[in-house]
């Protein structure tokens, strides 16, 4: 699991000729948008809407931590807990979680991984496959167009309905992929993003340090996590 740091914000304000005006700008390079429960051995990443309330998302995440959690939770109750938690409040908020984790089924641990919308009222889980068996491979939300342009077909619409690939693109073995590999590609995906939108004439809202997290059944570790300094 990876995020980046950055929050944007827009301003809504009026001029001196009293004309509204909406302005987006960036509010921070030193926000956090992933997380690890540690007693539930979980990891949630957020994104779109940071400011709920006035509050950063971090704030919920850690009251939701202390107040609707137990260490009976696991990946699959935490997941449906957030989105219930944070729509408590904030009903129709464009704000979404990635929440991942392990859980017992039988003698193994299965991996869990979740895509919720609060919004939406949206909880789905994204790594199985219509027979119920684990699919590998990558999940992405918030400035996604960057990435997936890069890493997957362009697909259109033929004058039938029918998908049409006019840019095809090299597959990813997913099946294959070292731990390694998995915390390089987080990290690409976000540097790519951050620097090819350095050279776009579009908002930059990617960017600052990116932080990693690793879950394995075991355990869960930081790779890479900033920290205050002077």
């Amino acid at each position: 699991m990876a995020s980046d740091s950055r929050q944007s914000i827009t301003i809504d304000g009026k001029d001196t000729q009293g004309k509204r005006f909406k302005v987006e700008t960036v509010n921070s390079d030193a926000v956090t948008k992933t997380f690890y429960l540690k007693e539930q051995g979980v990891g949630i990443s957020t994104y779109g809407v940071d400011l709920l309330g006035g509050t950063p998302m971090s704030s919920h995440i850690e009251r939701f931590r202390q107040e609707a959690l137990t260490d009976k939770d696991d990946v699959v109750t935490v997941a449906r807990k957030l989105v219930d938690y944070v729509r408590g409040q904030f009903s129709d908020v464009d704000a979404g979680f990635h929440v991942c984790g392990y859980r017992k089924e039988g003698k193994l641990s299965a991996a869990h991984v979740y895509s919720c919308h609060v919004g939406r009222n949206v909880v789905e889980r994204k790594n199985t496959k219509p027979d119920g068996s684990l699919r590998y491979g990558a999940t992405w939300s918030g400035q996604i167009d960057i990435i997936t342009s890069i890493v997957n077909p362009v697909v259109v619409k033929d004058e039938k309905g029918a998908d049409k690939i006019v840019r095809p693109a090299p597959p990813i073995l997913w099946d294959a992929m070292t731990l390694q590999d998995a915390i390089d590609f987080s990290v690409y995906a976000i540097r790519t993003t951050i620097d090819t939108m350095r050279f776009q004439a579009r908002p930059k809202n990617v960017g600052g340090p990116i932080d990693v997290l690793v879950l394995t059944p075991n355990e869960g570790r930081w790779i890479s996590k900033k920290e205050l300094h002077q």
